[in-house]
């Protein structure tokens, strides 16, 4: 296509492990308002806080990410726990709006432990669901 930007897609490879998850809107609504801002802190970064919260419906955006650390959780086949906590995880933004995981270092040296490179991750939700699809890759 001429006149058209060259699109780059992200660094592909070996697929190590494939995690996805599905959850209810409703149900982190609901935790929204019973725990608030103690639920937040202890499941999302700051930045998945600082973008959520600037939307005019935060709770789908932060169901979409509640799927996405359960889908990357899967990917380790580790879940959350000793090894990957909640925050380890943090799905933040690229270039074009893709939707980019960022590991602390807990979970970077977890992915390093099973010869991983990055992990990817797509998003969706609905009015009633949200969902996320990730994979651990290795270059």
């Amino acid at each position: 296509m001429s006149g058209a930007p060259a699109l780059r897609l992200p660094p592909g490879g070996v697929v190590l492990g494939l995690g996805c998850d599905l959850i209810e809107v409703e149900r982190i609504r609901a935790v929204l308002d019973r725990h608030g801002e103690r639920f937040l802190q202890r499941v999302f970064t700051a930045e998945e806080r600082a973008y959520c919260a600037g939307l005019k419906h935060p709770h789908k955006h932060y169901a979409a990410r509640w799927a996405a650390k359960e889908a990357v959780a899967k990917t380790f086949t580790t879940g959350i726990g000793a090894e990957l906590e909640w925050t380890s995880i943090s799905v933040g933004r690229g270039e074009r709006g893709e939707p980019l995981v960022r590991l602390d270092d807990k979970g970077a040296a977890l992915l390093r432990a099973v010869g991983g490179t990055g992990v990817l991750v797509s998003l969706s939700h609905t009015e009633t669901h949200a969902m996320a699809v990730a994979a651990l890759v290795r270059s």
